[in-house]
C-alpha cells in the first residue's frame, strides 16, 4: 500500500501533469478566436517545431518539469542542428498536444462522474452526466465513488511517466551531441590524468630532495653542512609550493592558461636542486632550447624533473650527466646515472611509466634502463 501511495509524496508526479497543462493555455487562446476549428493549433506548431531555439526550451522544460533527481542529463538543451532534430523536435510537439487533451479531459472528467455518484447515492439523480445514465438514486452508487477517482490517479501517474519516457525518445541527445559529450568527458579525464602526473612530479621531487637533503645533514654531522641543506630544502619546498598553486589554480580556474608552468629555460633550477641534493650533476645543453614550443617545453621539464627525482630517489647522490639538444626538428633529453643497488622507495616504477606516457603522448618515443653500465632515461620528442 505505501508503494502503491508513493508517487502522491513525489514533486515531480505533480509537475508532469503540470508539464501536460501547458500546451492547452495556448490551446485555450485560440478556442476563444475560433471554437469551430479546434486542430488549427496542431498546425501552428509545424512550422514552430522546425525552429532551432524551440528544442532548447523543450528541453529546459523536459529537465525541470520531467526530470526526477539525477535525469537531467537525459534531456537535451541545444538547439536543433540537423533537420533529423527538427522534426524529432515537431514530432514531440505534436505528441504533447494530444497529451494535453488527454490531461485535461482526465483531470475533468473522473471528479465529475465521482460527484454524480455522490449525487445518485443520496437521491439527486442527473441526466446531464453521459457517463452516469442514471435516472434514479440508489445508495449502492456510493460504493463506486472511489473508482473515478483511482482512474484518475492512475491517469496522473501513468501519463507522467509515458510523456517522460516519449520525452526521453525525441529530446535526448542526438548521435552528435552524445559525441560531443563523449569528447568532453575524454578530454577531462585527459586534463585530470595531466594535472596528477603535475603533481606526482612537482611534489614528489620536492620531497625525494628533502629527505635526500636531511639523510645528508643527519649523517654528516657538520654543522655548515646542515646549513646548506636546510637552506636546499628550504628553496625545494618554496618551489614546490609555487607549482601546487599552479595546479590548484588550474583545478579552480578551468580557462587559466598553462604559459605559466615552468619550460626547460629554467631547467637550471632543477639541476641546481640535485646538485644541493648531494648528486653531481654535469648538464650539457645544445641548440635553441628557448625556441621549442611552449606545450613540448614544459612537458619537456617535468619529464627531466622526473628522471632526476629517480636519480636521486633510486641512486643517491651519485654522478649523473645531463643532455639537453635541440637539433634536426627534435628534442632529446637524456639523463644517465651510475648503477647501484636500488635504495627502497615509494612510488617505484610509477615515474618511468609517467615518462613513456608523456613521451607518447606528444608523439616521441622513450627508452628508460640499463645501457653500458649506465642506467639512462633517453627521450626523443618531434618539435612539430
Amino acid at each position: 500500500m505505501a508503494r502503491f501511495l508513493r508517487p502522491l509524496f513525489r514533486g515531480t508526479t505533480y509537475t508532469r501533469w503540470l508539464h501536460l497543462w501547458v500546451p492547452m493555455l495556448f490551446v485555450s487562446v485560440w478556442l476563444f478566436i475560433d471554437m469551430s476549428k479546434p486542430w488549427v493549433p496542431a498546425v501552428l506548431l509545424i512550422p514552430l517545431g522546425l525552429i532551432p531555439a524551440v528544442r532548447r526550451g523543450e528541453g529546459v522544460q523536459a529537465r525541470f518539469m520531467l526530470a526526477r533527481g539525477g535525469e537531467e542529463a537525459a534531456f537535451s538543451v541545444a538547439p536543433s542542428v540537423t533537420w533529423r532534430d527538427r522534426w524529432r523536435t515537431l514530432l514531440w510537439l505534436e505528441i504533447r498536444l494530444v497529451g494535453g487533451w488527454v490531461a485535461c479531459g482526465l483531470t475533468v472528467w473522473p471528479p465529475l462522474i465521482a460527484a454524480e455518484l455522490v449525487n445518485v447515492a443520496t437521491g439527486h439523480p442527473t441526466t446531464d452526466n453521459p457517463f452516469v445514465p442514471v435516472s434514479y438514486p440508489h445508495w449502492a452508487y456510493a460504493l463506486l465513488f472511489p473508482l473515478p477517482l483511482l482512474a484518475l490517479y492512475g491517469a496522473i501517474v501513468g501519463l507522467g511517466e509515458l510523456i517522460t519516457v516519449i520525452a526521453r525518445r525525441l529530446l535526448g541527445p542526438s548521435p552528435s551531441e552524445r559525441l560531443a559529450a563523449l569528447e568532453e568527458r575524454t578530454d577531462q579525464l585527459l586534463e585530470r590524468n595531466r594535472i596528477a602526473r603535475e603533481l606526482h612530479d612537482s611534489i614528489g621531487h620536492a620531497l625525494t630532495v628533502a629527505v635526500v637533503q636531511a639523510g645528508a645533514a643527519r649523517a654528516a654531522g657538520d654543522p655548515a653542512f646542515t646549513d646548506r641543506a636546510l637552506g636546499a630544502i628550504e628553496d625545494t619546498g618554496r618551489a614546490a609550493l609555487e607549482d601546487l598553486e599552479r595546479v590548484l589554480g588550474v583545478l579552480r580556474e578551468a580557462e587559466r592558461p598553462v604559459s605559466s608552468r615552468p619550460t626547460l629555460t629554467e631547467a637550471d633550477r632543477l639541476l641546481e636542486s640535485a646538485r644541493a641534493s648531494g648528486a653531481k650533476v654535469d648538464a650539457e645543453v645544445t641548440g635553441p632550447v628557448e625556441t621549442v614550443p611552449g606545450p613540448l617545453s614544459r612537458e619537456g621539464y617535468r619529464i627531466l624533473q622526473e628522471s632526476l627525482t629517480n636519480v636521486l630517489r633510486h641512486a643517491g647522490g651519485v654522478p649523473a650527466r645531463v643532455r639537453i639538444e635541440v637539433q634536426d626538428g627534435r628534442l632529446v633529453l637524456e639523463v644517465r646515472n651510475q648503477l647501484t643497488a636500488e635504495i627502497p622507495g615509494p612510488g617505484r616504477g610509477s615515474g618511468l611509466r609517467g615518462i613513456r606516457e608523456r613521451a607518447a603522448l606528444l608523439g616521441g618515443r622513450a627508452r628508460t634502463g640499463p645501457d653500458e653500465g649506465d642506467w639512462q632515461v633517453h627521450v626523443e620528442l618531434p618539435l612539430r
